[in-house]
């Protein structure tokens, strides 16, 4: 999937942006000089804003794509672009902890795991950016009252690190060498569920998925599915319909049967170091 270039050993991280129409966004959330050893891909999906210049004047290496291409194929675009060992895909609407990405680097050496710092409200309480199996119930309980306990919601506390069934895309991180392993983001997915599907899929290669407490980064999670508008429901419908076609088992069960076995018995528990990953869970 990925052509792999010759490293340039002055970048160790690759943070990878997809923007549409997000020139206000980039400039509320990435106001910080980006540090040595760091790149920041910015991917435009052909925006008819500033956000182009906006992400560039912050200091970005701007991929101008000439249509709108979807959340997954801009991402696969800014990871076959990227020169980092490790890669962090990372919402316009997220203010990154720069000094944080060597623990997120030790966290993935370690695990060897998709990985991702425990989100933050802009008012400083905590996100569930961790999630449970995500049957077609979970969802519309989660829709209707997100308060559905640590079953669907995980949350990790200081100190923590938790495995969870998958990670919202707001943030994802990894060694570069996992996404490739995985082929990168399914492209069939233009917008949501691609997060999900990521996520199971690294379980099944034997890629964990965890979410780390020691790490804290804000997120103002500006979805669009929030209120009532016709072209994102459209969208999340037509991908959820993809998914759940895919996993039929979740559309009636949080049980996956045979398949993601570990991703869903592991979920909200603490992470063990020693555990093995074998990926033992494919069909």
């Amino acid at each position: 999937m990925r052509v792999v270039k010759g490293r340039d050993e002055d970048i160790r991280w690759s943070i990878i942006t997809v923007s549409y129409n997000s020139a206000e966004v980039l400039e509320q959330h990435w106001q910080t000089d980006i540090p040595a050893g760091v790149e920041w891909i910015v991917v435009d999906n052909c925006s008819t804003d500033s956000s182009v210049a906006t992400a560039k004047d912050l200091g970005a290496r701007v991929i101008e794509l000439e249509k709108n291409a979807g959340f997954s194929a801009a991402n696969n675009i800014g990871l076959r672009e990227s020169l980092g060992e490790y890669v962090a895909f990372v919402n316009p609407d997220v203010v990154v902890g720069w000094e944080s990405l060597q623990d997120l680097e030790l966290l993935i050496n370690e695990s060897g795991g998709l990985v991702s710092p425990q989100l933050l409200n802009p008012d400083g309480s905590k996100q569930p950016n961790g999630r449970g199996a995500p049957s077609l119930s979970s969802k519309i309980r989660n829709r209707l009252n997100s308060n559905t306990g640590s079953t669907y919601q995980v949350l990790a506390n200081e100190g923590e690190t938790k495995y969870v069934a998958w990670l919202i895309g707001a943030v994802i991180a990894g060694s570069a060498a996992s996404f490739v392993a995985l082929r990168g983001w399914d492209e069939s997915y233009f917008l949501y569920y691609e997060d999900k599907d990521i996520s199971l899929r690294a379980w099944r290669h034997g890629i964990p998925v965890l979410l780390c407490g020691d790490v804290t980064w804000k997120h103002s999670w500006a979805r669009a599915t929030k209120h009532f508008s016709f072209g994102p429901w459209k969208r999340e419908i037509a991908s959820g319909l993809r998914f759940y076609s895919r996993e039929p088992r979740l559309l009636y069960t949080a049980s996956p049967g045979n398949r993601n076995l570990k991703s869903f018995t592991l979920s909200g528990t603490p992470y063990k170091p020693s555990a093995t990953f074998s990926g033992t869970e494919t069909k």
